[in-house]
């Protein structure tokens, strides 16, 4: 995946203590965890943006050993759950966790420690398997996507081609390395011999944004929550000298601040980058160039290099005019195996052959640019009228920047989650005029927070419990 040794002593990350640690450091320390493992199995890798997390990832992607990527801070009766359907033979987590599994450390590297576990089961497995990674929002789910070898080095391929990455690039970690987003900024970064800024923490606290100075980041990344608190957070008036790209995926962002963020972008002779992806293709499908990406703000842009885009109408015919709403499908080289929901699925071949149904509606404009309308499960009759709740939330938070909203719900009775219990009766008329029907649809509800998981993503399993 990565040819360390071609960047030798250049730095490959610089911790939030300040140490720095060279591709060669990379090298060498990998090849001797990687011989501690001593073959080709799977490795459960607890996850934080560390040089620990980052040794154990790149090691065993670079010698064949299959990582299963999990957030540091995930349940603990969820991991042993996860544990039991995979069997795992080694797992990779913080050292100050080491006396809450069972099995024998082996070894021990950066704060990392790796530990050989007793109930093992080492599943046979497809040669071509590189990585397991939770799909979006799913953390809870034993369901994980089964990305390849070739997958990977497509998409970061594309990746660095269009976002024309190279070894001076500094990007800050902002999102976590179990989510297929923050792994891809990590994957092209590493592929380009760039430094990596890691951090755990949150652009919320003030340690964060001394480190983005005092280490002169160039780049961050951002799922539109992120842009949602930049926003409140005021930070157009920030100073960022060194700053020169700001990318966006994980979901649409609001229109309104995209065109913020493109405003301040041209202004300021930044790039902003709006993207498009899921984990079932790897990480990126689509993106909007910067160059128009306020001349088009709003929408998703255009495919990947060496992918490709096409919309399907509900019997399954390619829809050729424009302006025309259908199901969005993806053809490429970084669409994924498929899915794992336990140890026996490892051995499962490539079930999609470069082809992706996304579950995403769209539509495309007379310049061939994409737009995403919605999930296609994202939508409900209400009265007989078909009305889509990611275009309601669009509205509401259009209208009340303040506030952070969520709809969910079923047919005839769709409930609109608010973080305001004053606004109530106020959001119930808004959405009952904005779309003509009877106010008796809409019931709001008051949720101190809106839950969402580590990568900012809504976790709508939650909401439909409240329903």
């Amino acid at each position: 995946m990565w040819n360390f040794s071609q960047y030798g002593a250049k730095i490959a990350a610089v911790s939030d203590e300040g140490k720095s640690y060279s591709y060669a450091f990379l090298a060498q320390q990998g090849d001797k965890l990687a011989a501690a493992v001593g073959k080709r199995c799977l490795v459960f890798c607890l996850c934080r943006n560390s040089i620990g997390s980052l040794l154990g990832y790149t090691a065993f992607i670079n010698h064949g050993i299959v990582p299963l990527m999990l957030d540091e801070q995930l349940d603990k009766d969820l991991l042993v759950s996860f544990l039991h359907l995979y069997k795992p033979d080694f797992l990779w987590l913080p050292e100050n966790r080491v006396c809450e599994f069972e099995g024998e450390e082996v070894y021990r590297d950066c704060n990392y420690a790796l530990i050989k576990r007793l109930d093992t089961a080492s599943y046979p497995m497809y040669n071509e398997l590189a990585l397991l990674i939770t799909t979006s929002g799913s953390t809870g789910s034993p369901k994980f996507v089964r990305q390849s070898y070739k997958n990977l080095e497509a998409n970061t391929h594309s990746i660095v081609e269009y976002l024309h990455l190279n070894g001076t690039e500094r990007p800050i970690t902002t999102l976590p390395m179990n989510y297929t987003y923050g792994l891809s900024v990590i994957n092209t970064h590493l592929a380009v011999g760039a430094t990596l800024i890691l951090t755990d923490k949150t652009l919320m606290q003030r340690e964060f944004w001394t480190l983005f100075s005092e280490q002169k980041a160039t780049s961050f990344a951002g799922v539109p929550y992120t842009y949602e608190m930049l926003d409140k957070l005021m930070f157009f008036r920030r100073k960022l000298p060194y700053l020169k790209s700001m990318t966006q995926a994980g979901g649409k962002i609001l229109p309104i601040l995209h065109q913020k963020f493109a405003e301040y972008a041209q202004k300021e002779g930044k790039e902003f980058v709006v993207m498009y992806g899921q984990a079932e293709a790897t990480a990126r499908m689509g993106y909007l160039p910067s160059n128009i990406s306020l001349e088009k703000f709003g929408c998703m842009g255009i495919a990947i290099p060496g992918g490709k885009f096409h919309l399907i109408d509900e019997q399954g015919q390619t829809i050729t005019t424009p302006e025309t709403v259908g199901e969005l499908v993806y053809e490429g080289d970084n669409v994924a195996l498929g899915y794992a929901e336990k140890g026996e699925d490892l051995i499962k071949e490539d079930e999609r052959h470069g082809l992706l149904q996304t579950g995403d509606m769209a539509k495309f404009d007379k310049d061939g640019v994409y737009s995403i309308v919605g999930r296609k499960k994202r939508f409900l009759k209400i009265f007989g009228n078909r009305v889509n709740l990611d275009e309601t939330e669009r509205l509401i938070k259009t209208q009340y920047q303040d506030l952070d909203c969520v709809c969910a719900g079923k047919d005839d009775a769709m409930t609109i989650f608010i973080t305001d219990d004053k606004r109530i009766k106020e959001i119930q008329s808004f959405v009952a005029n904005k779309t003509h029907l009877n106010f008796t649809a809409f019931h709001v509800q008051y949720l101190k927070q809106i839950p969402k998981n580590e990568a900012g993503k809504v976790l709508y399993a939650e909401l439909n419990k409240l329903c």
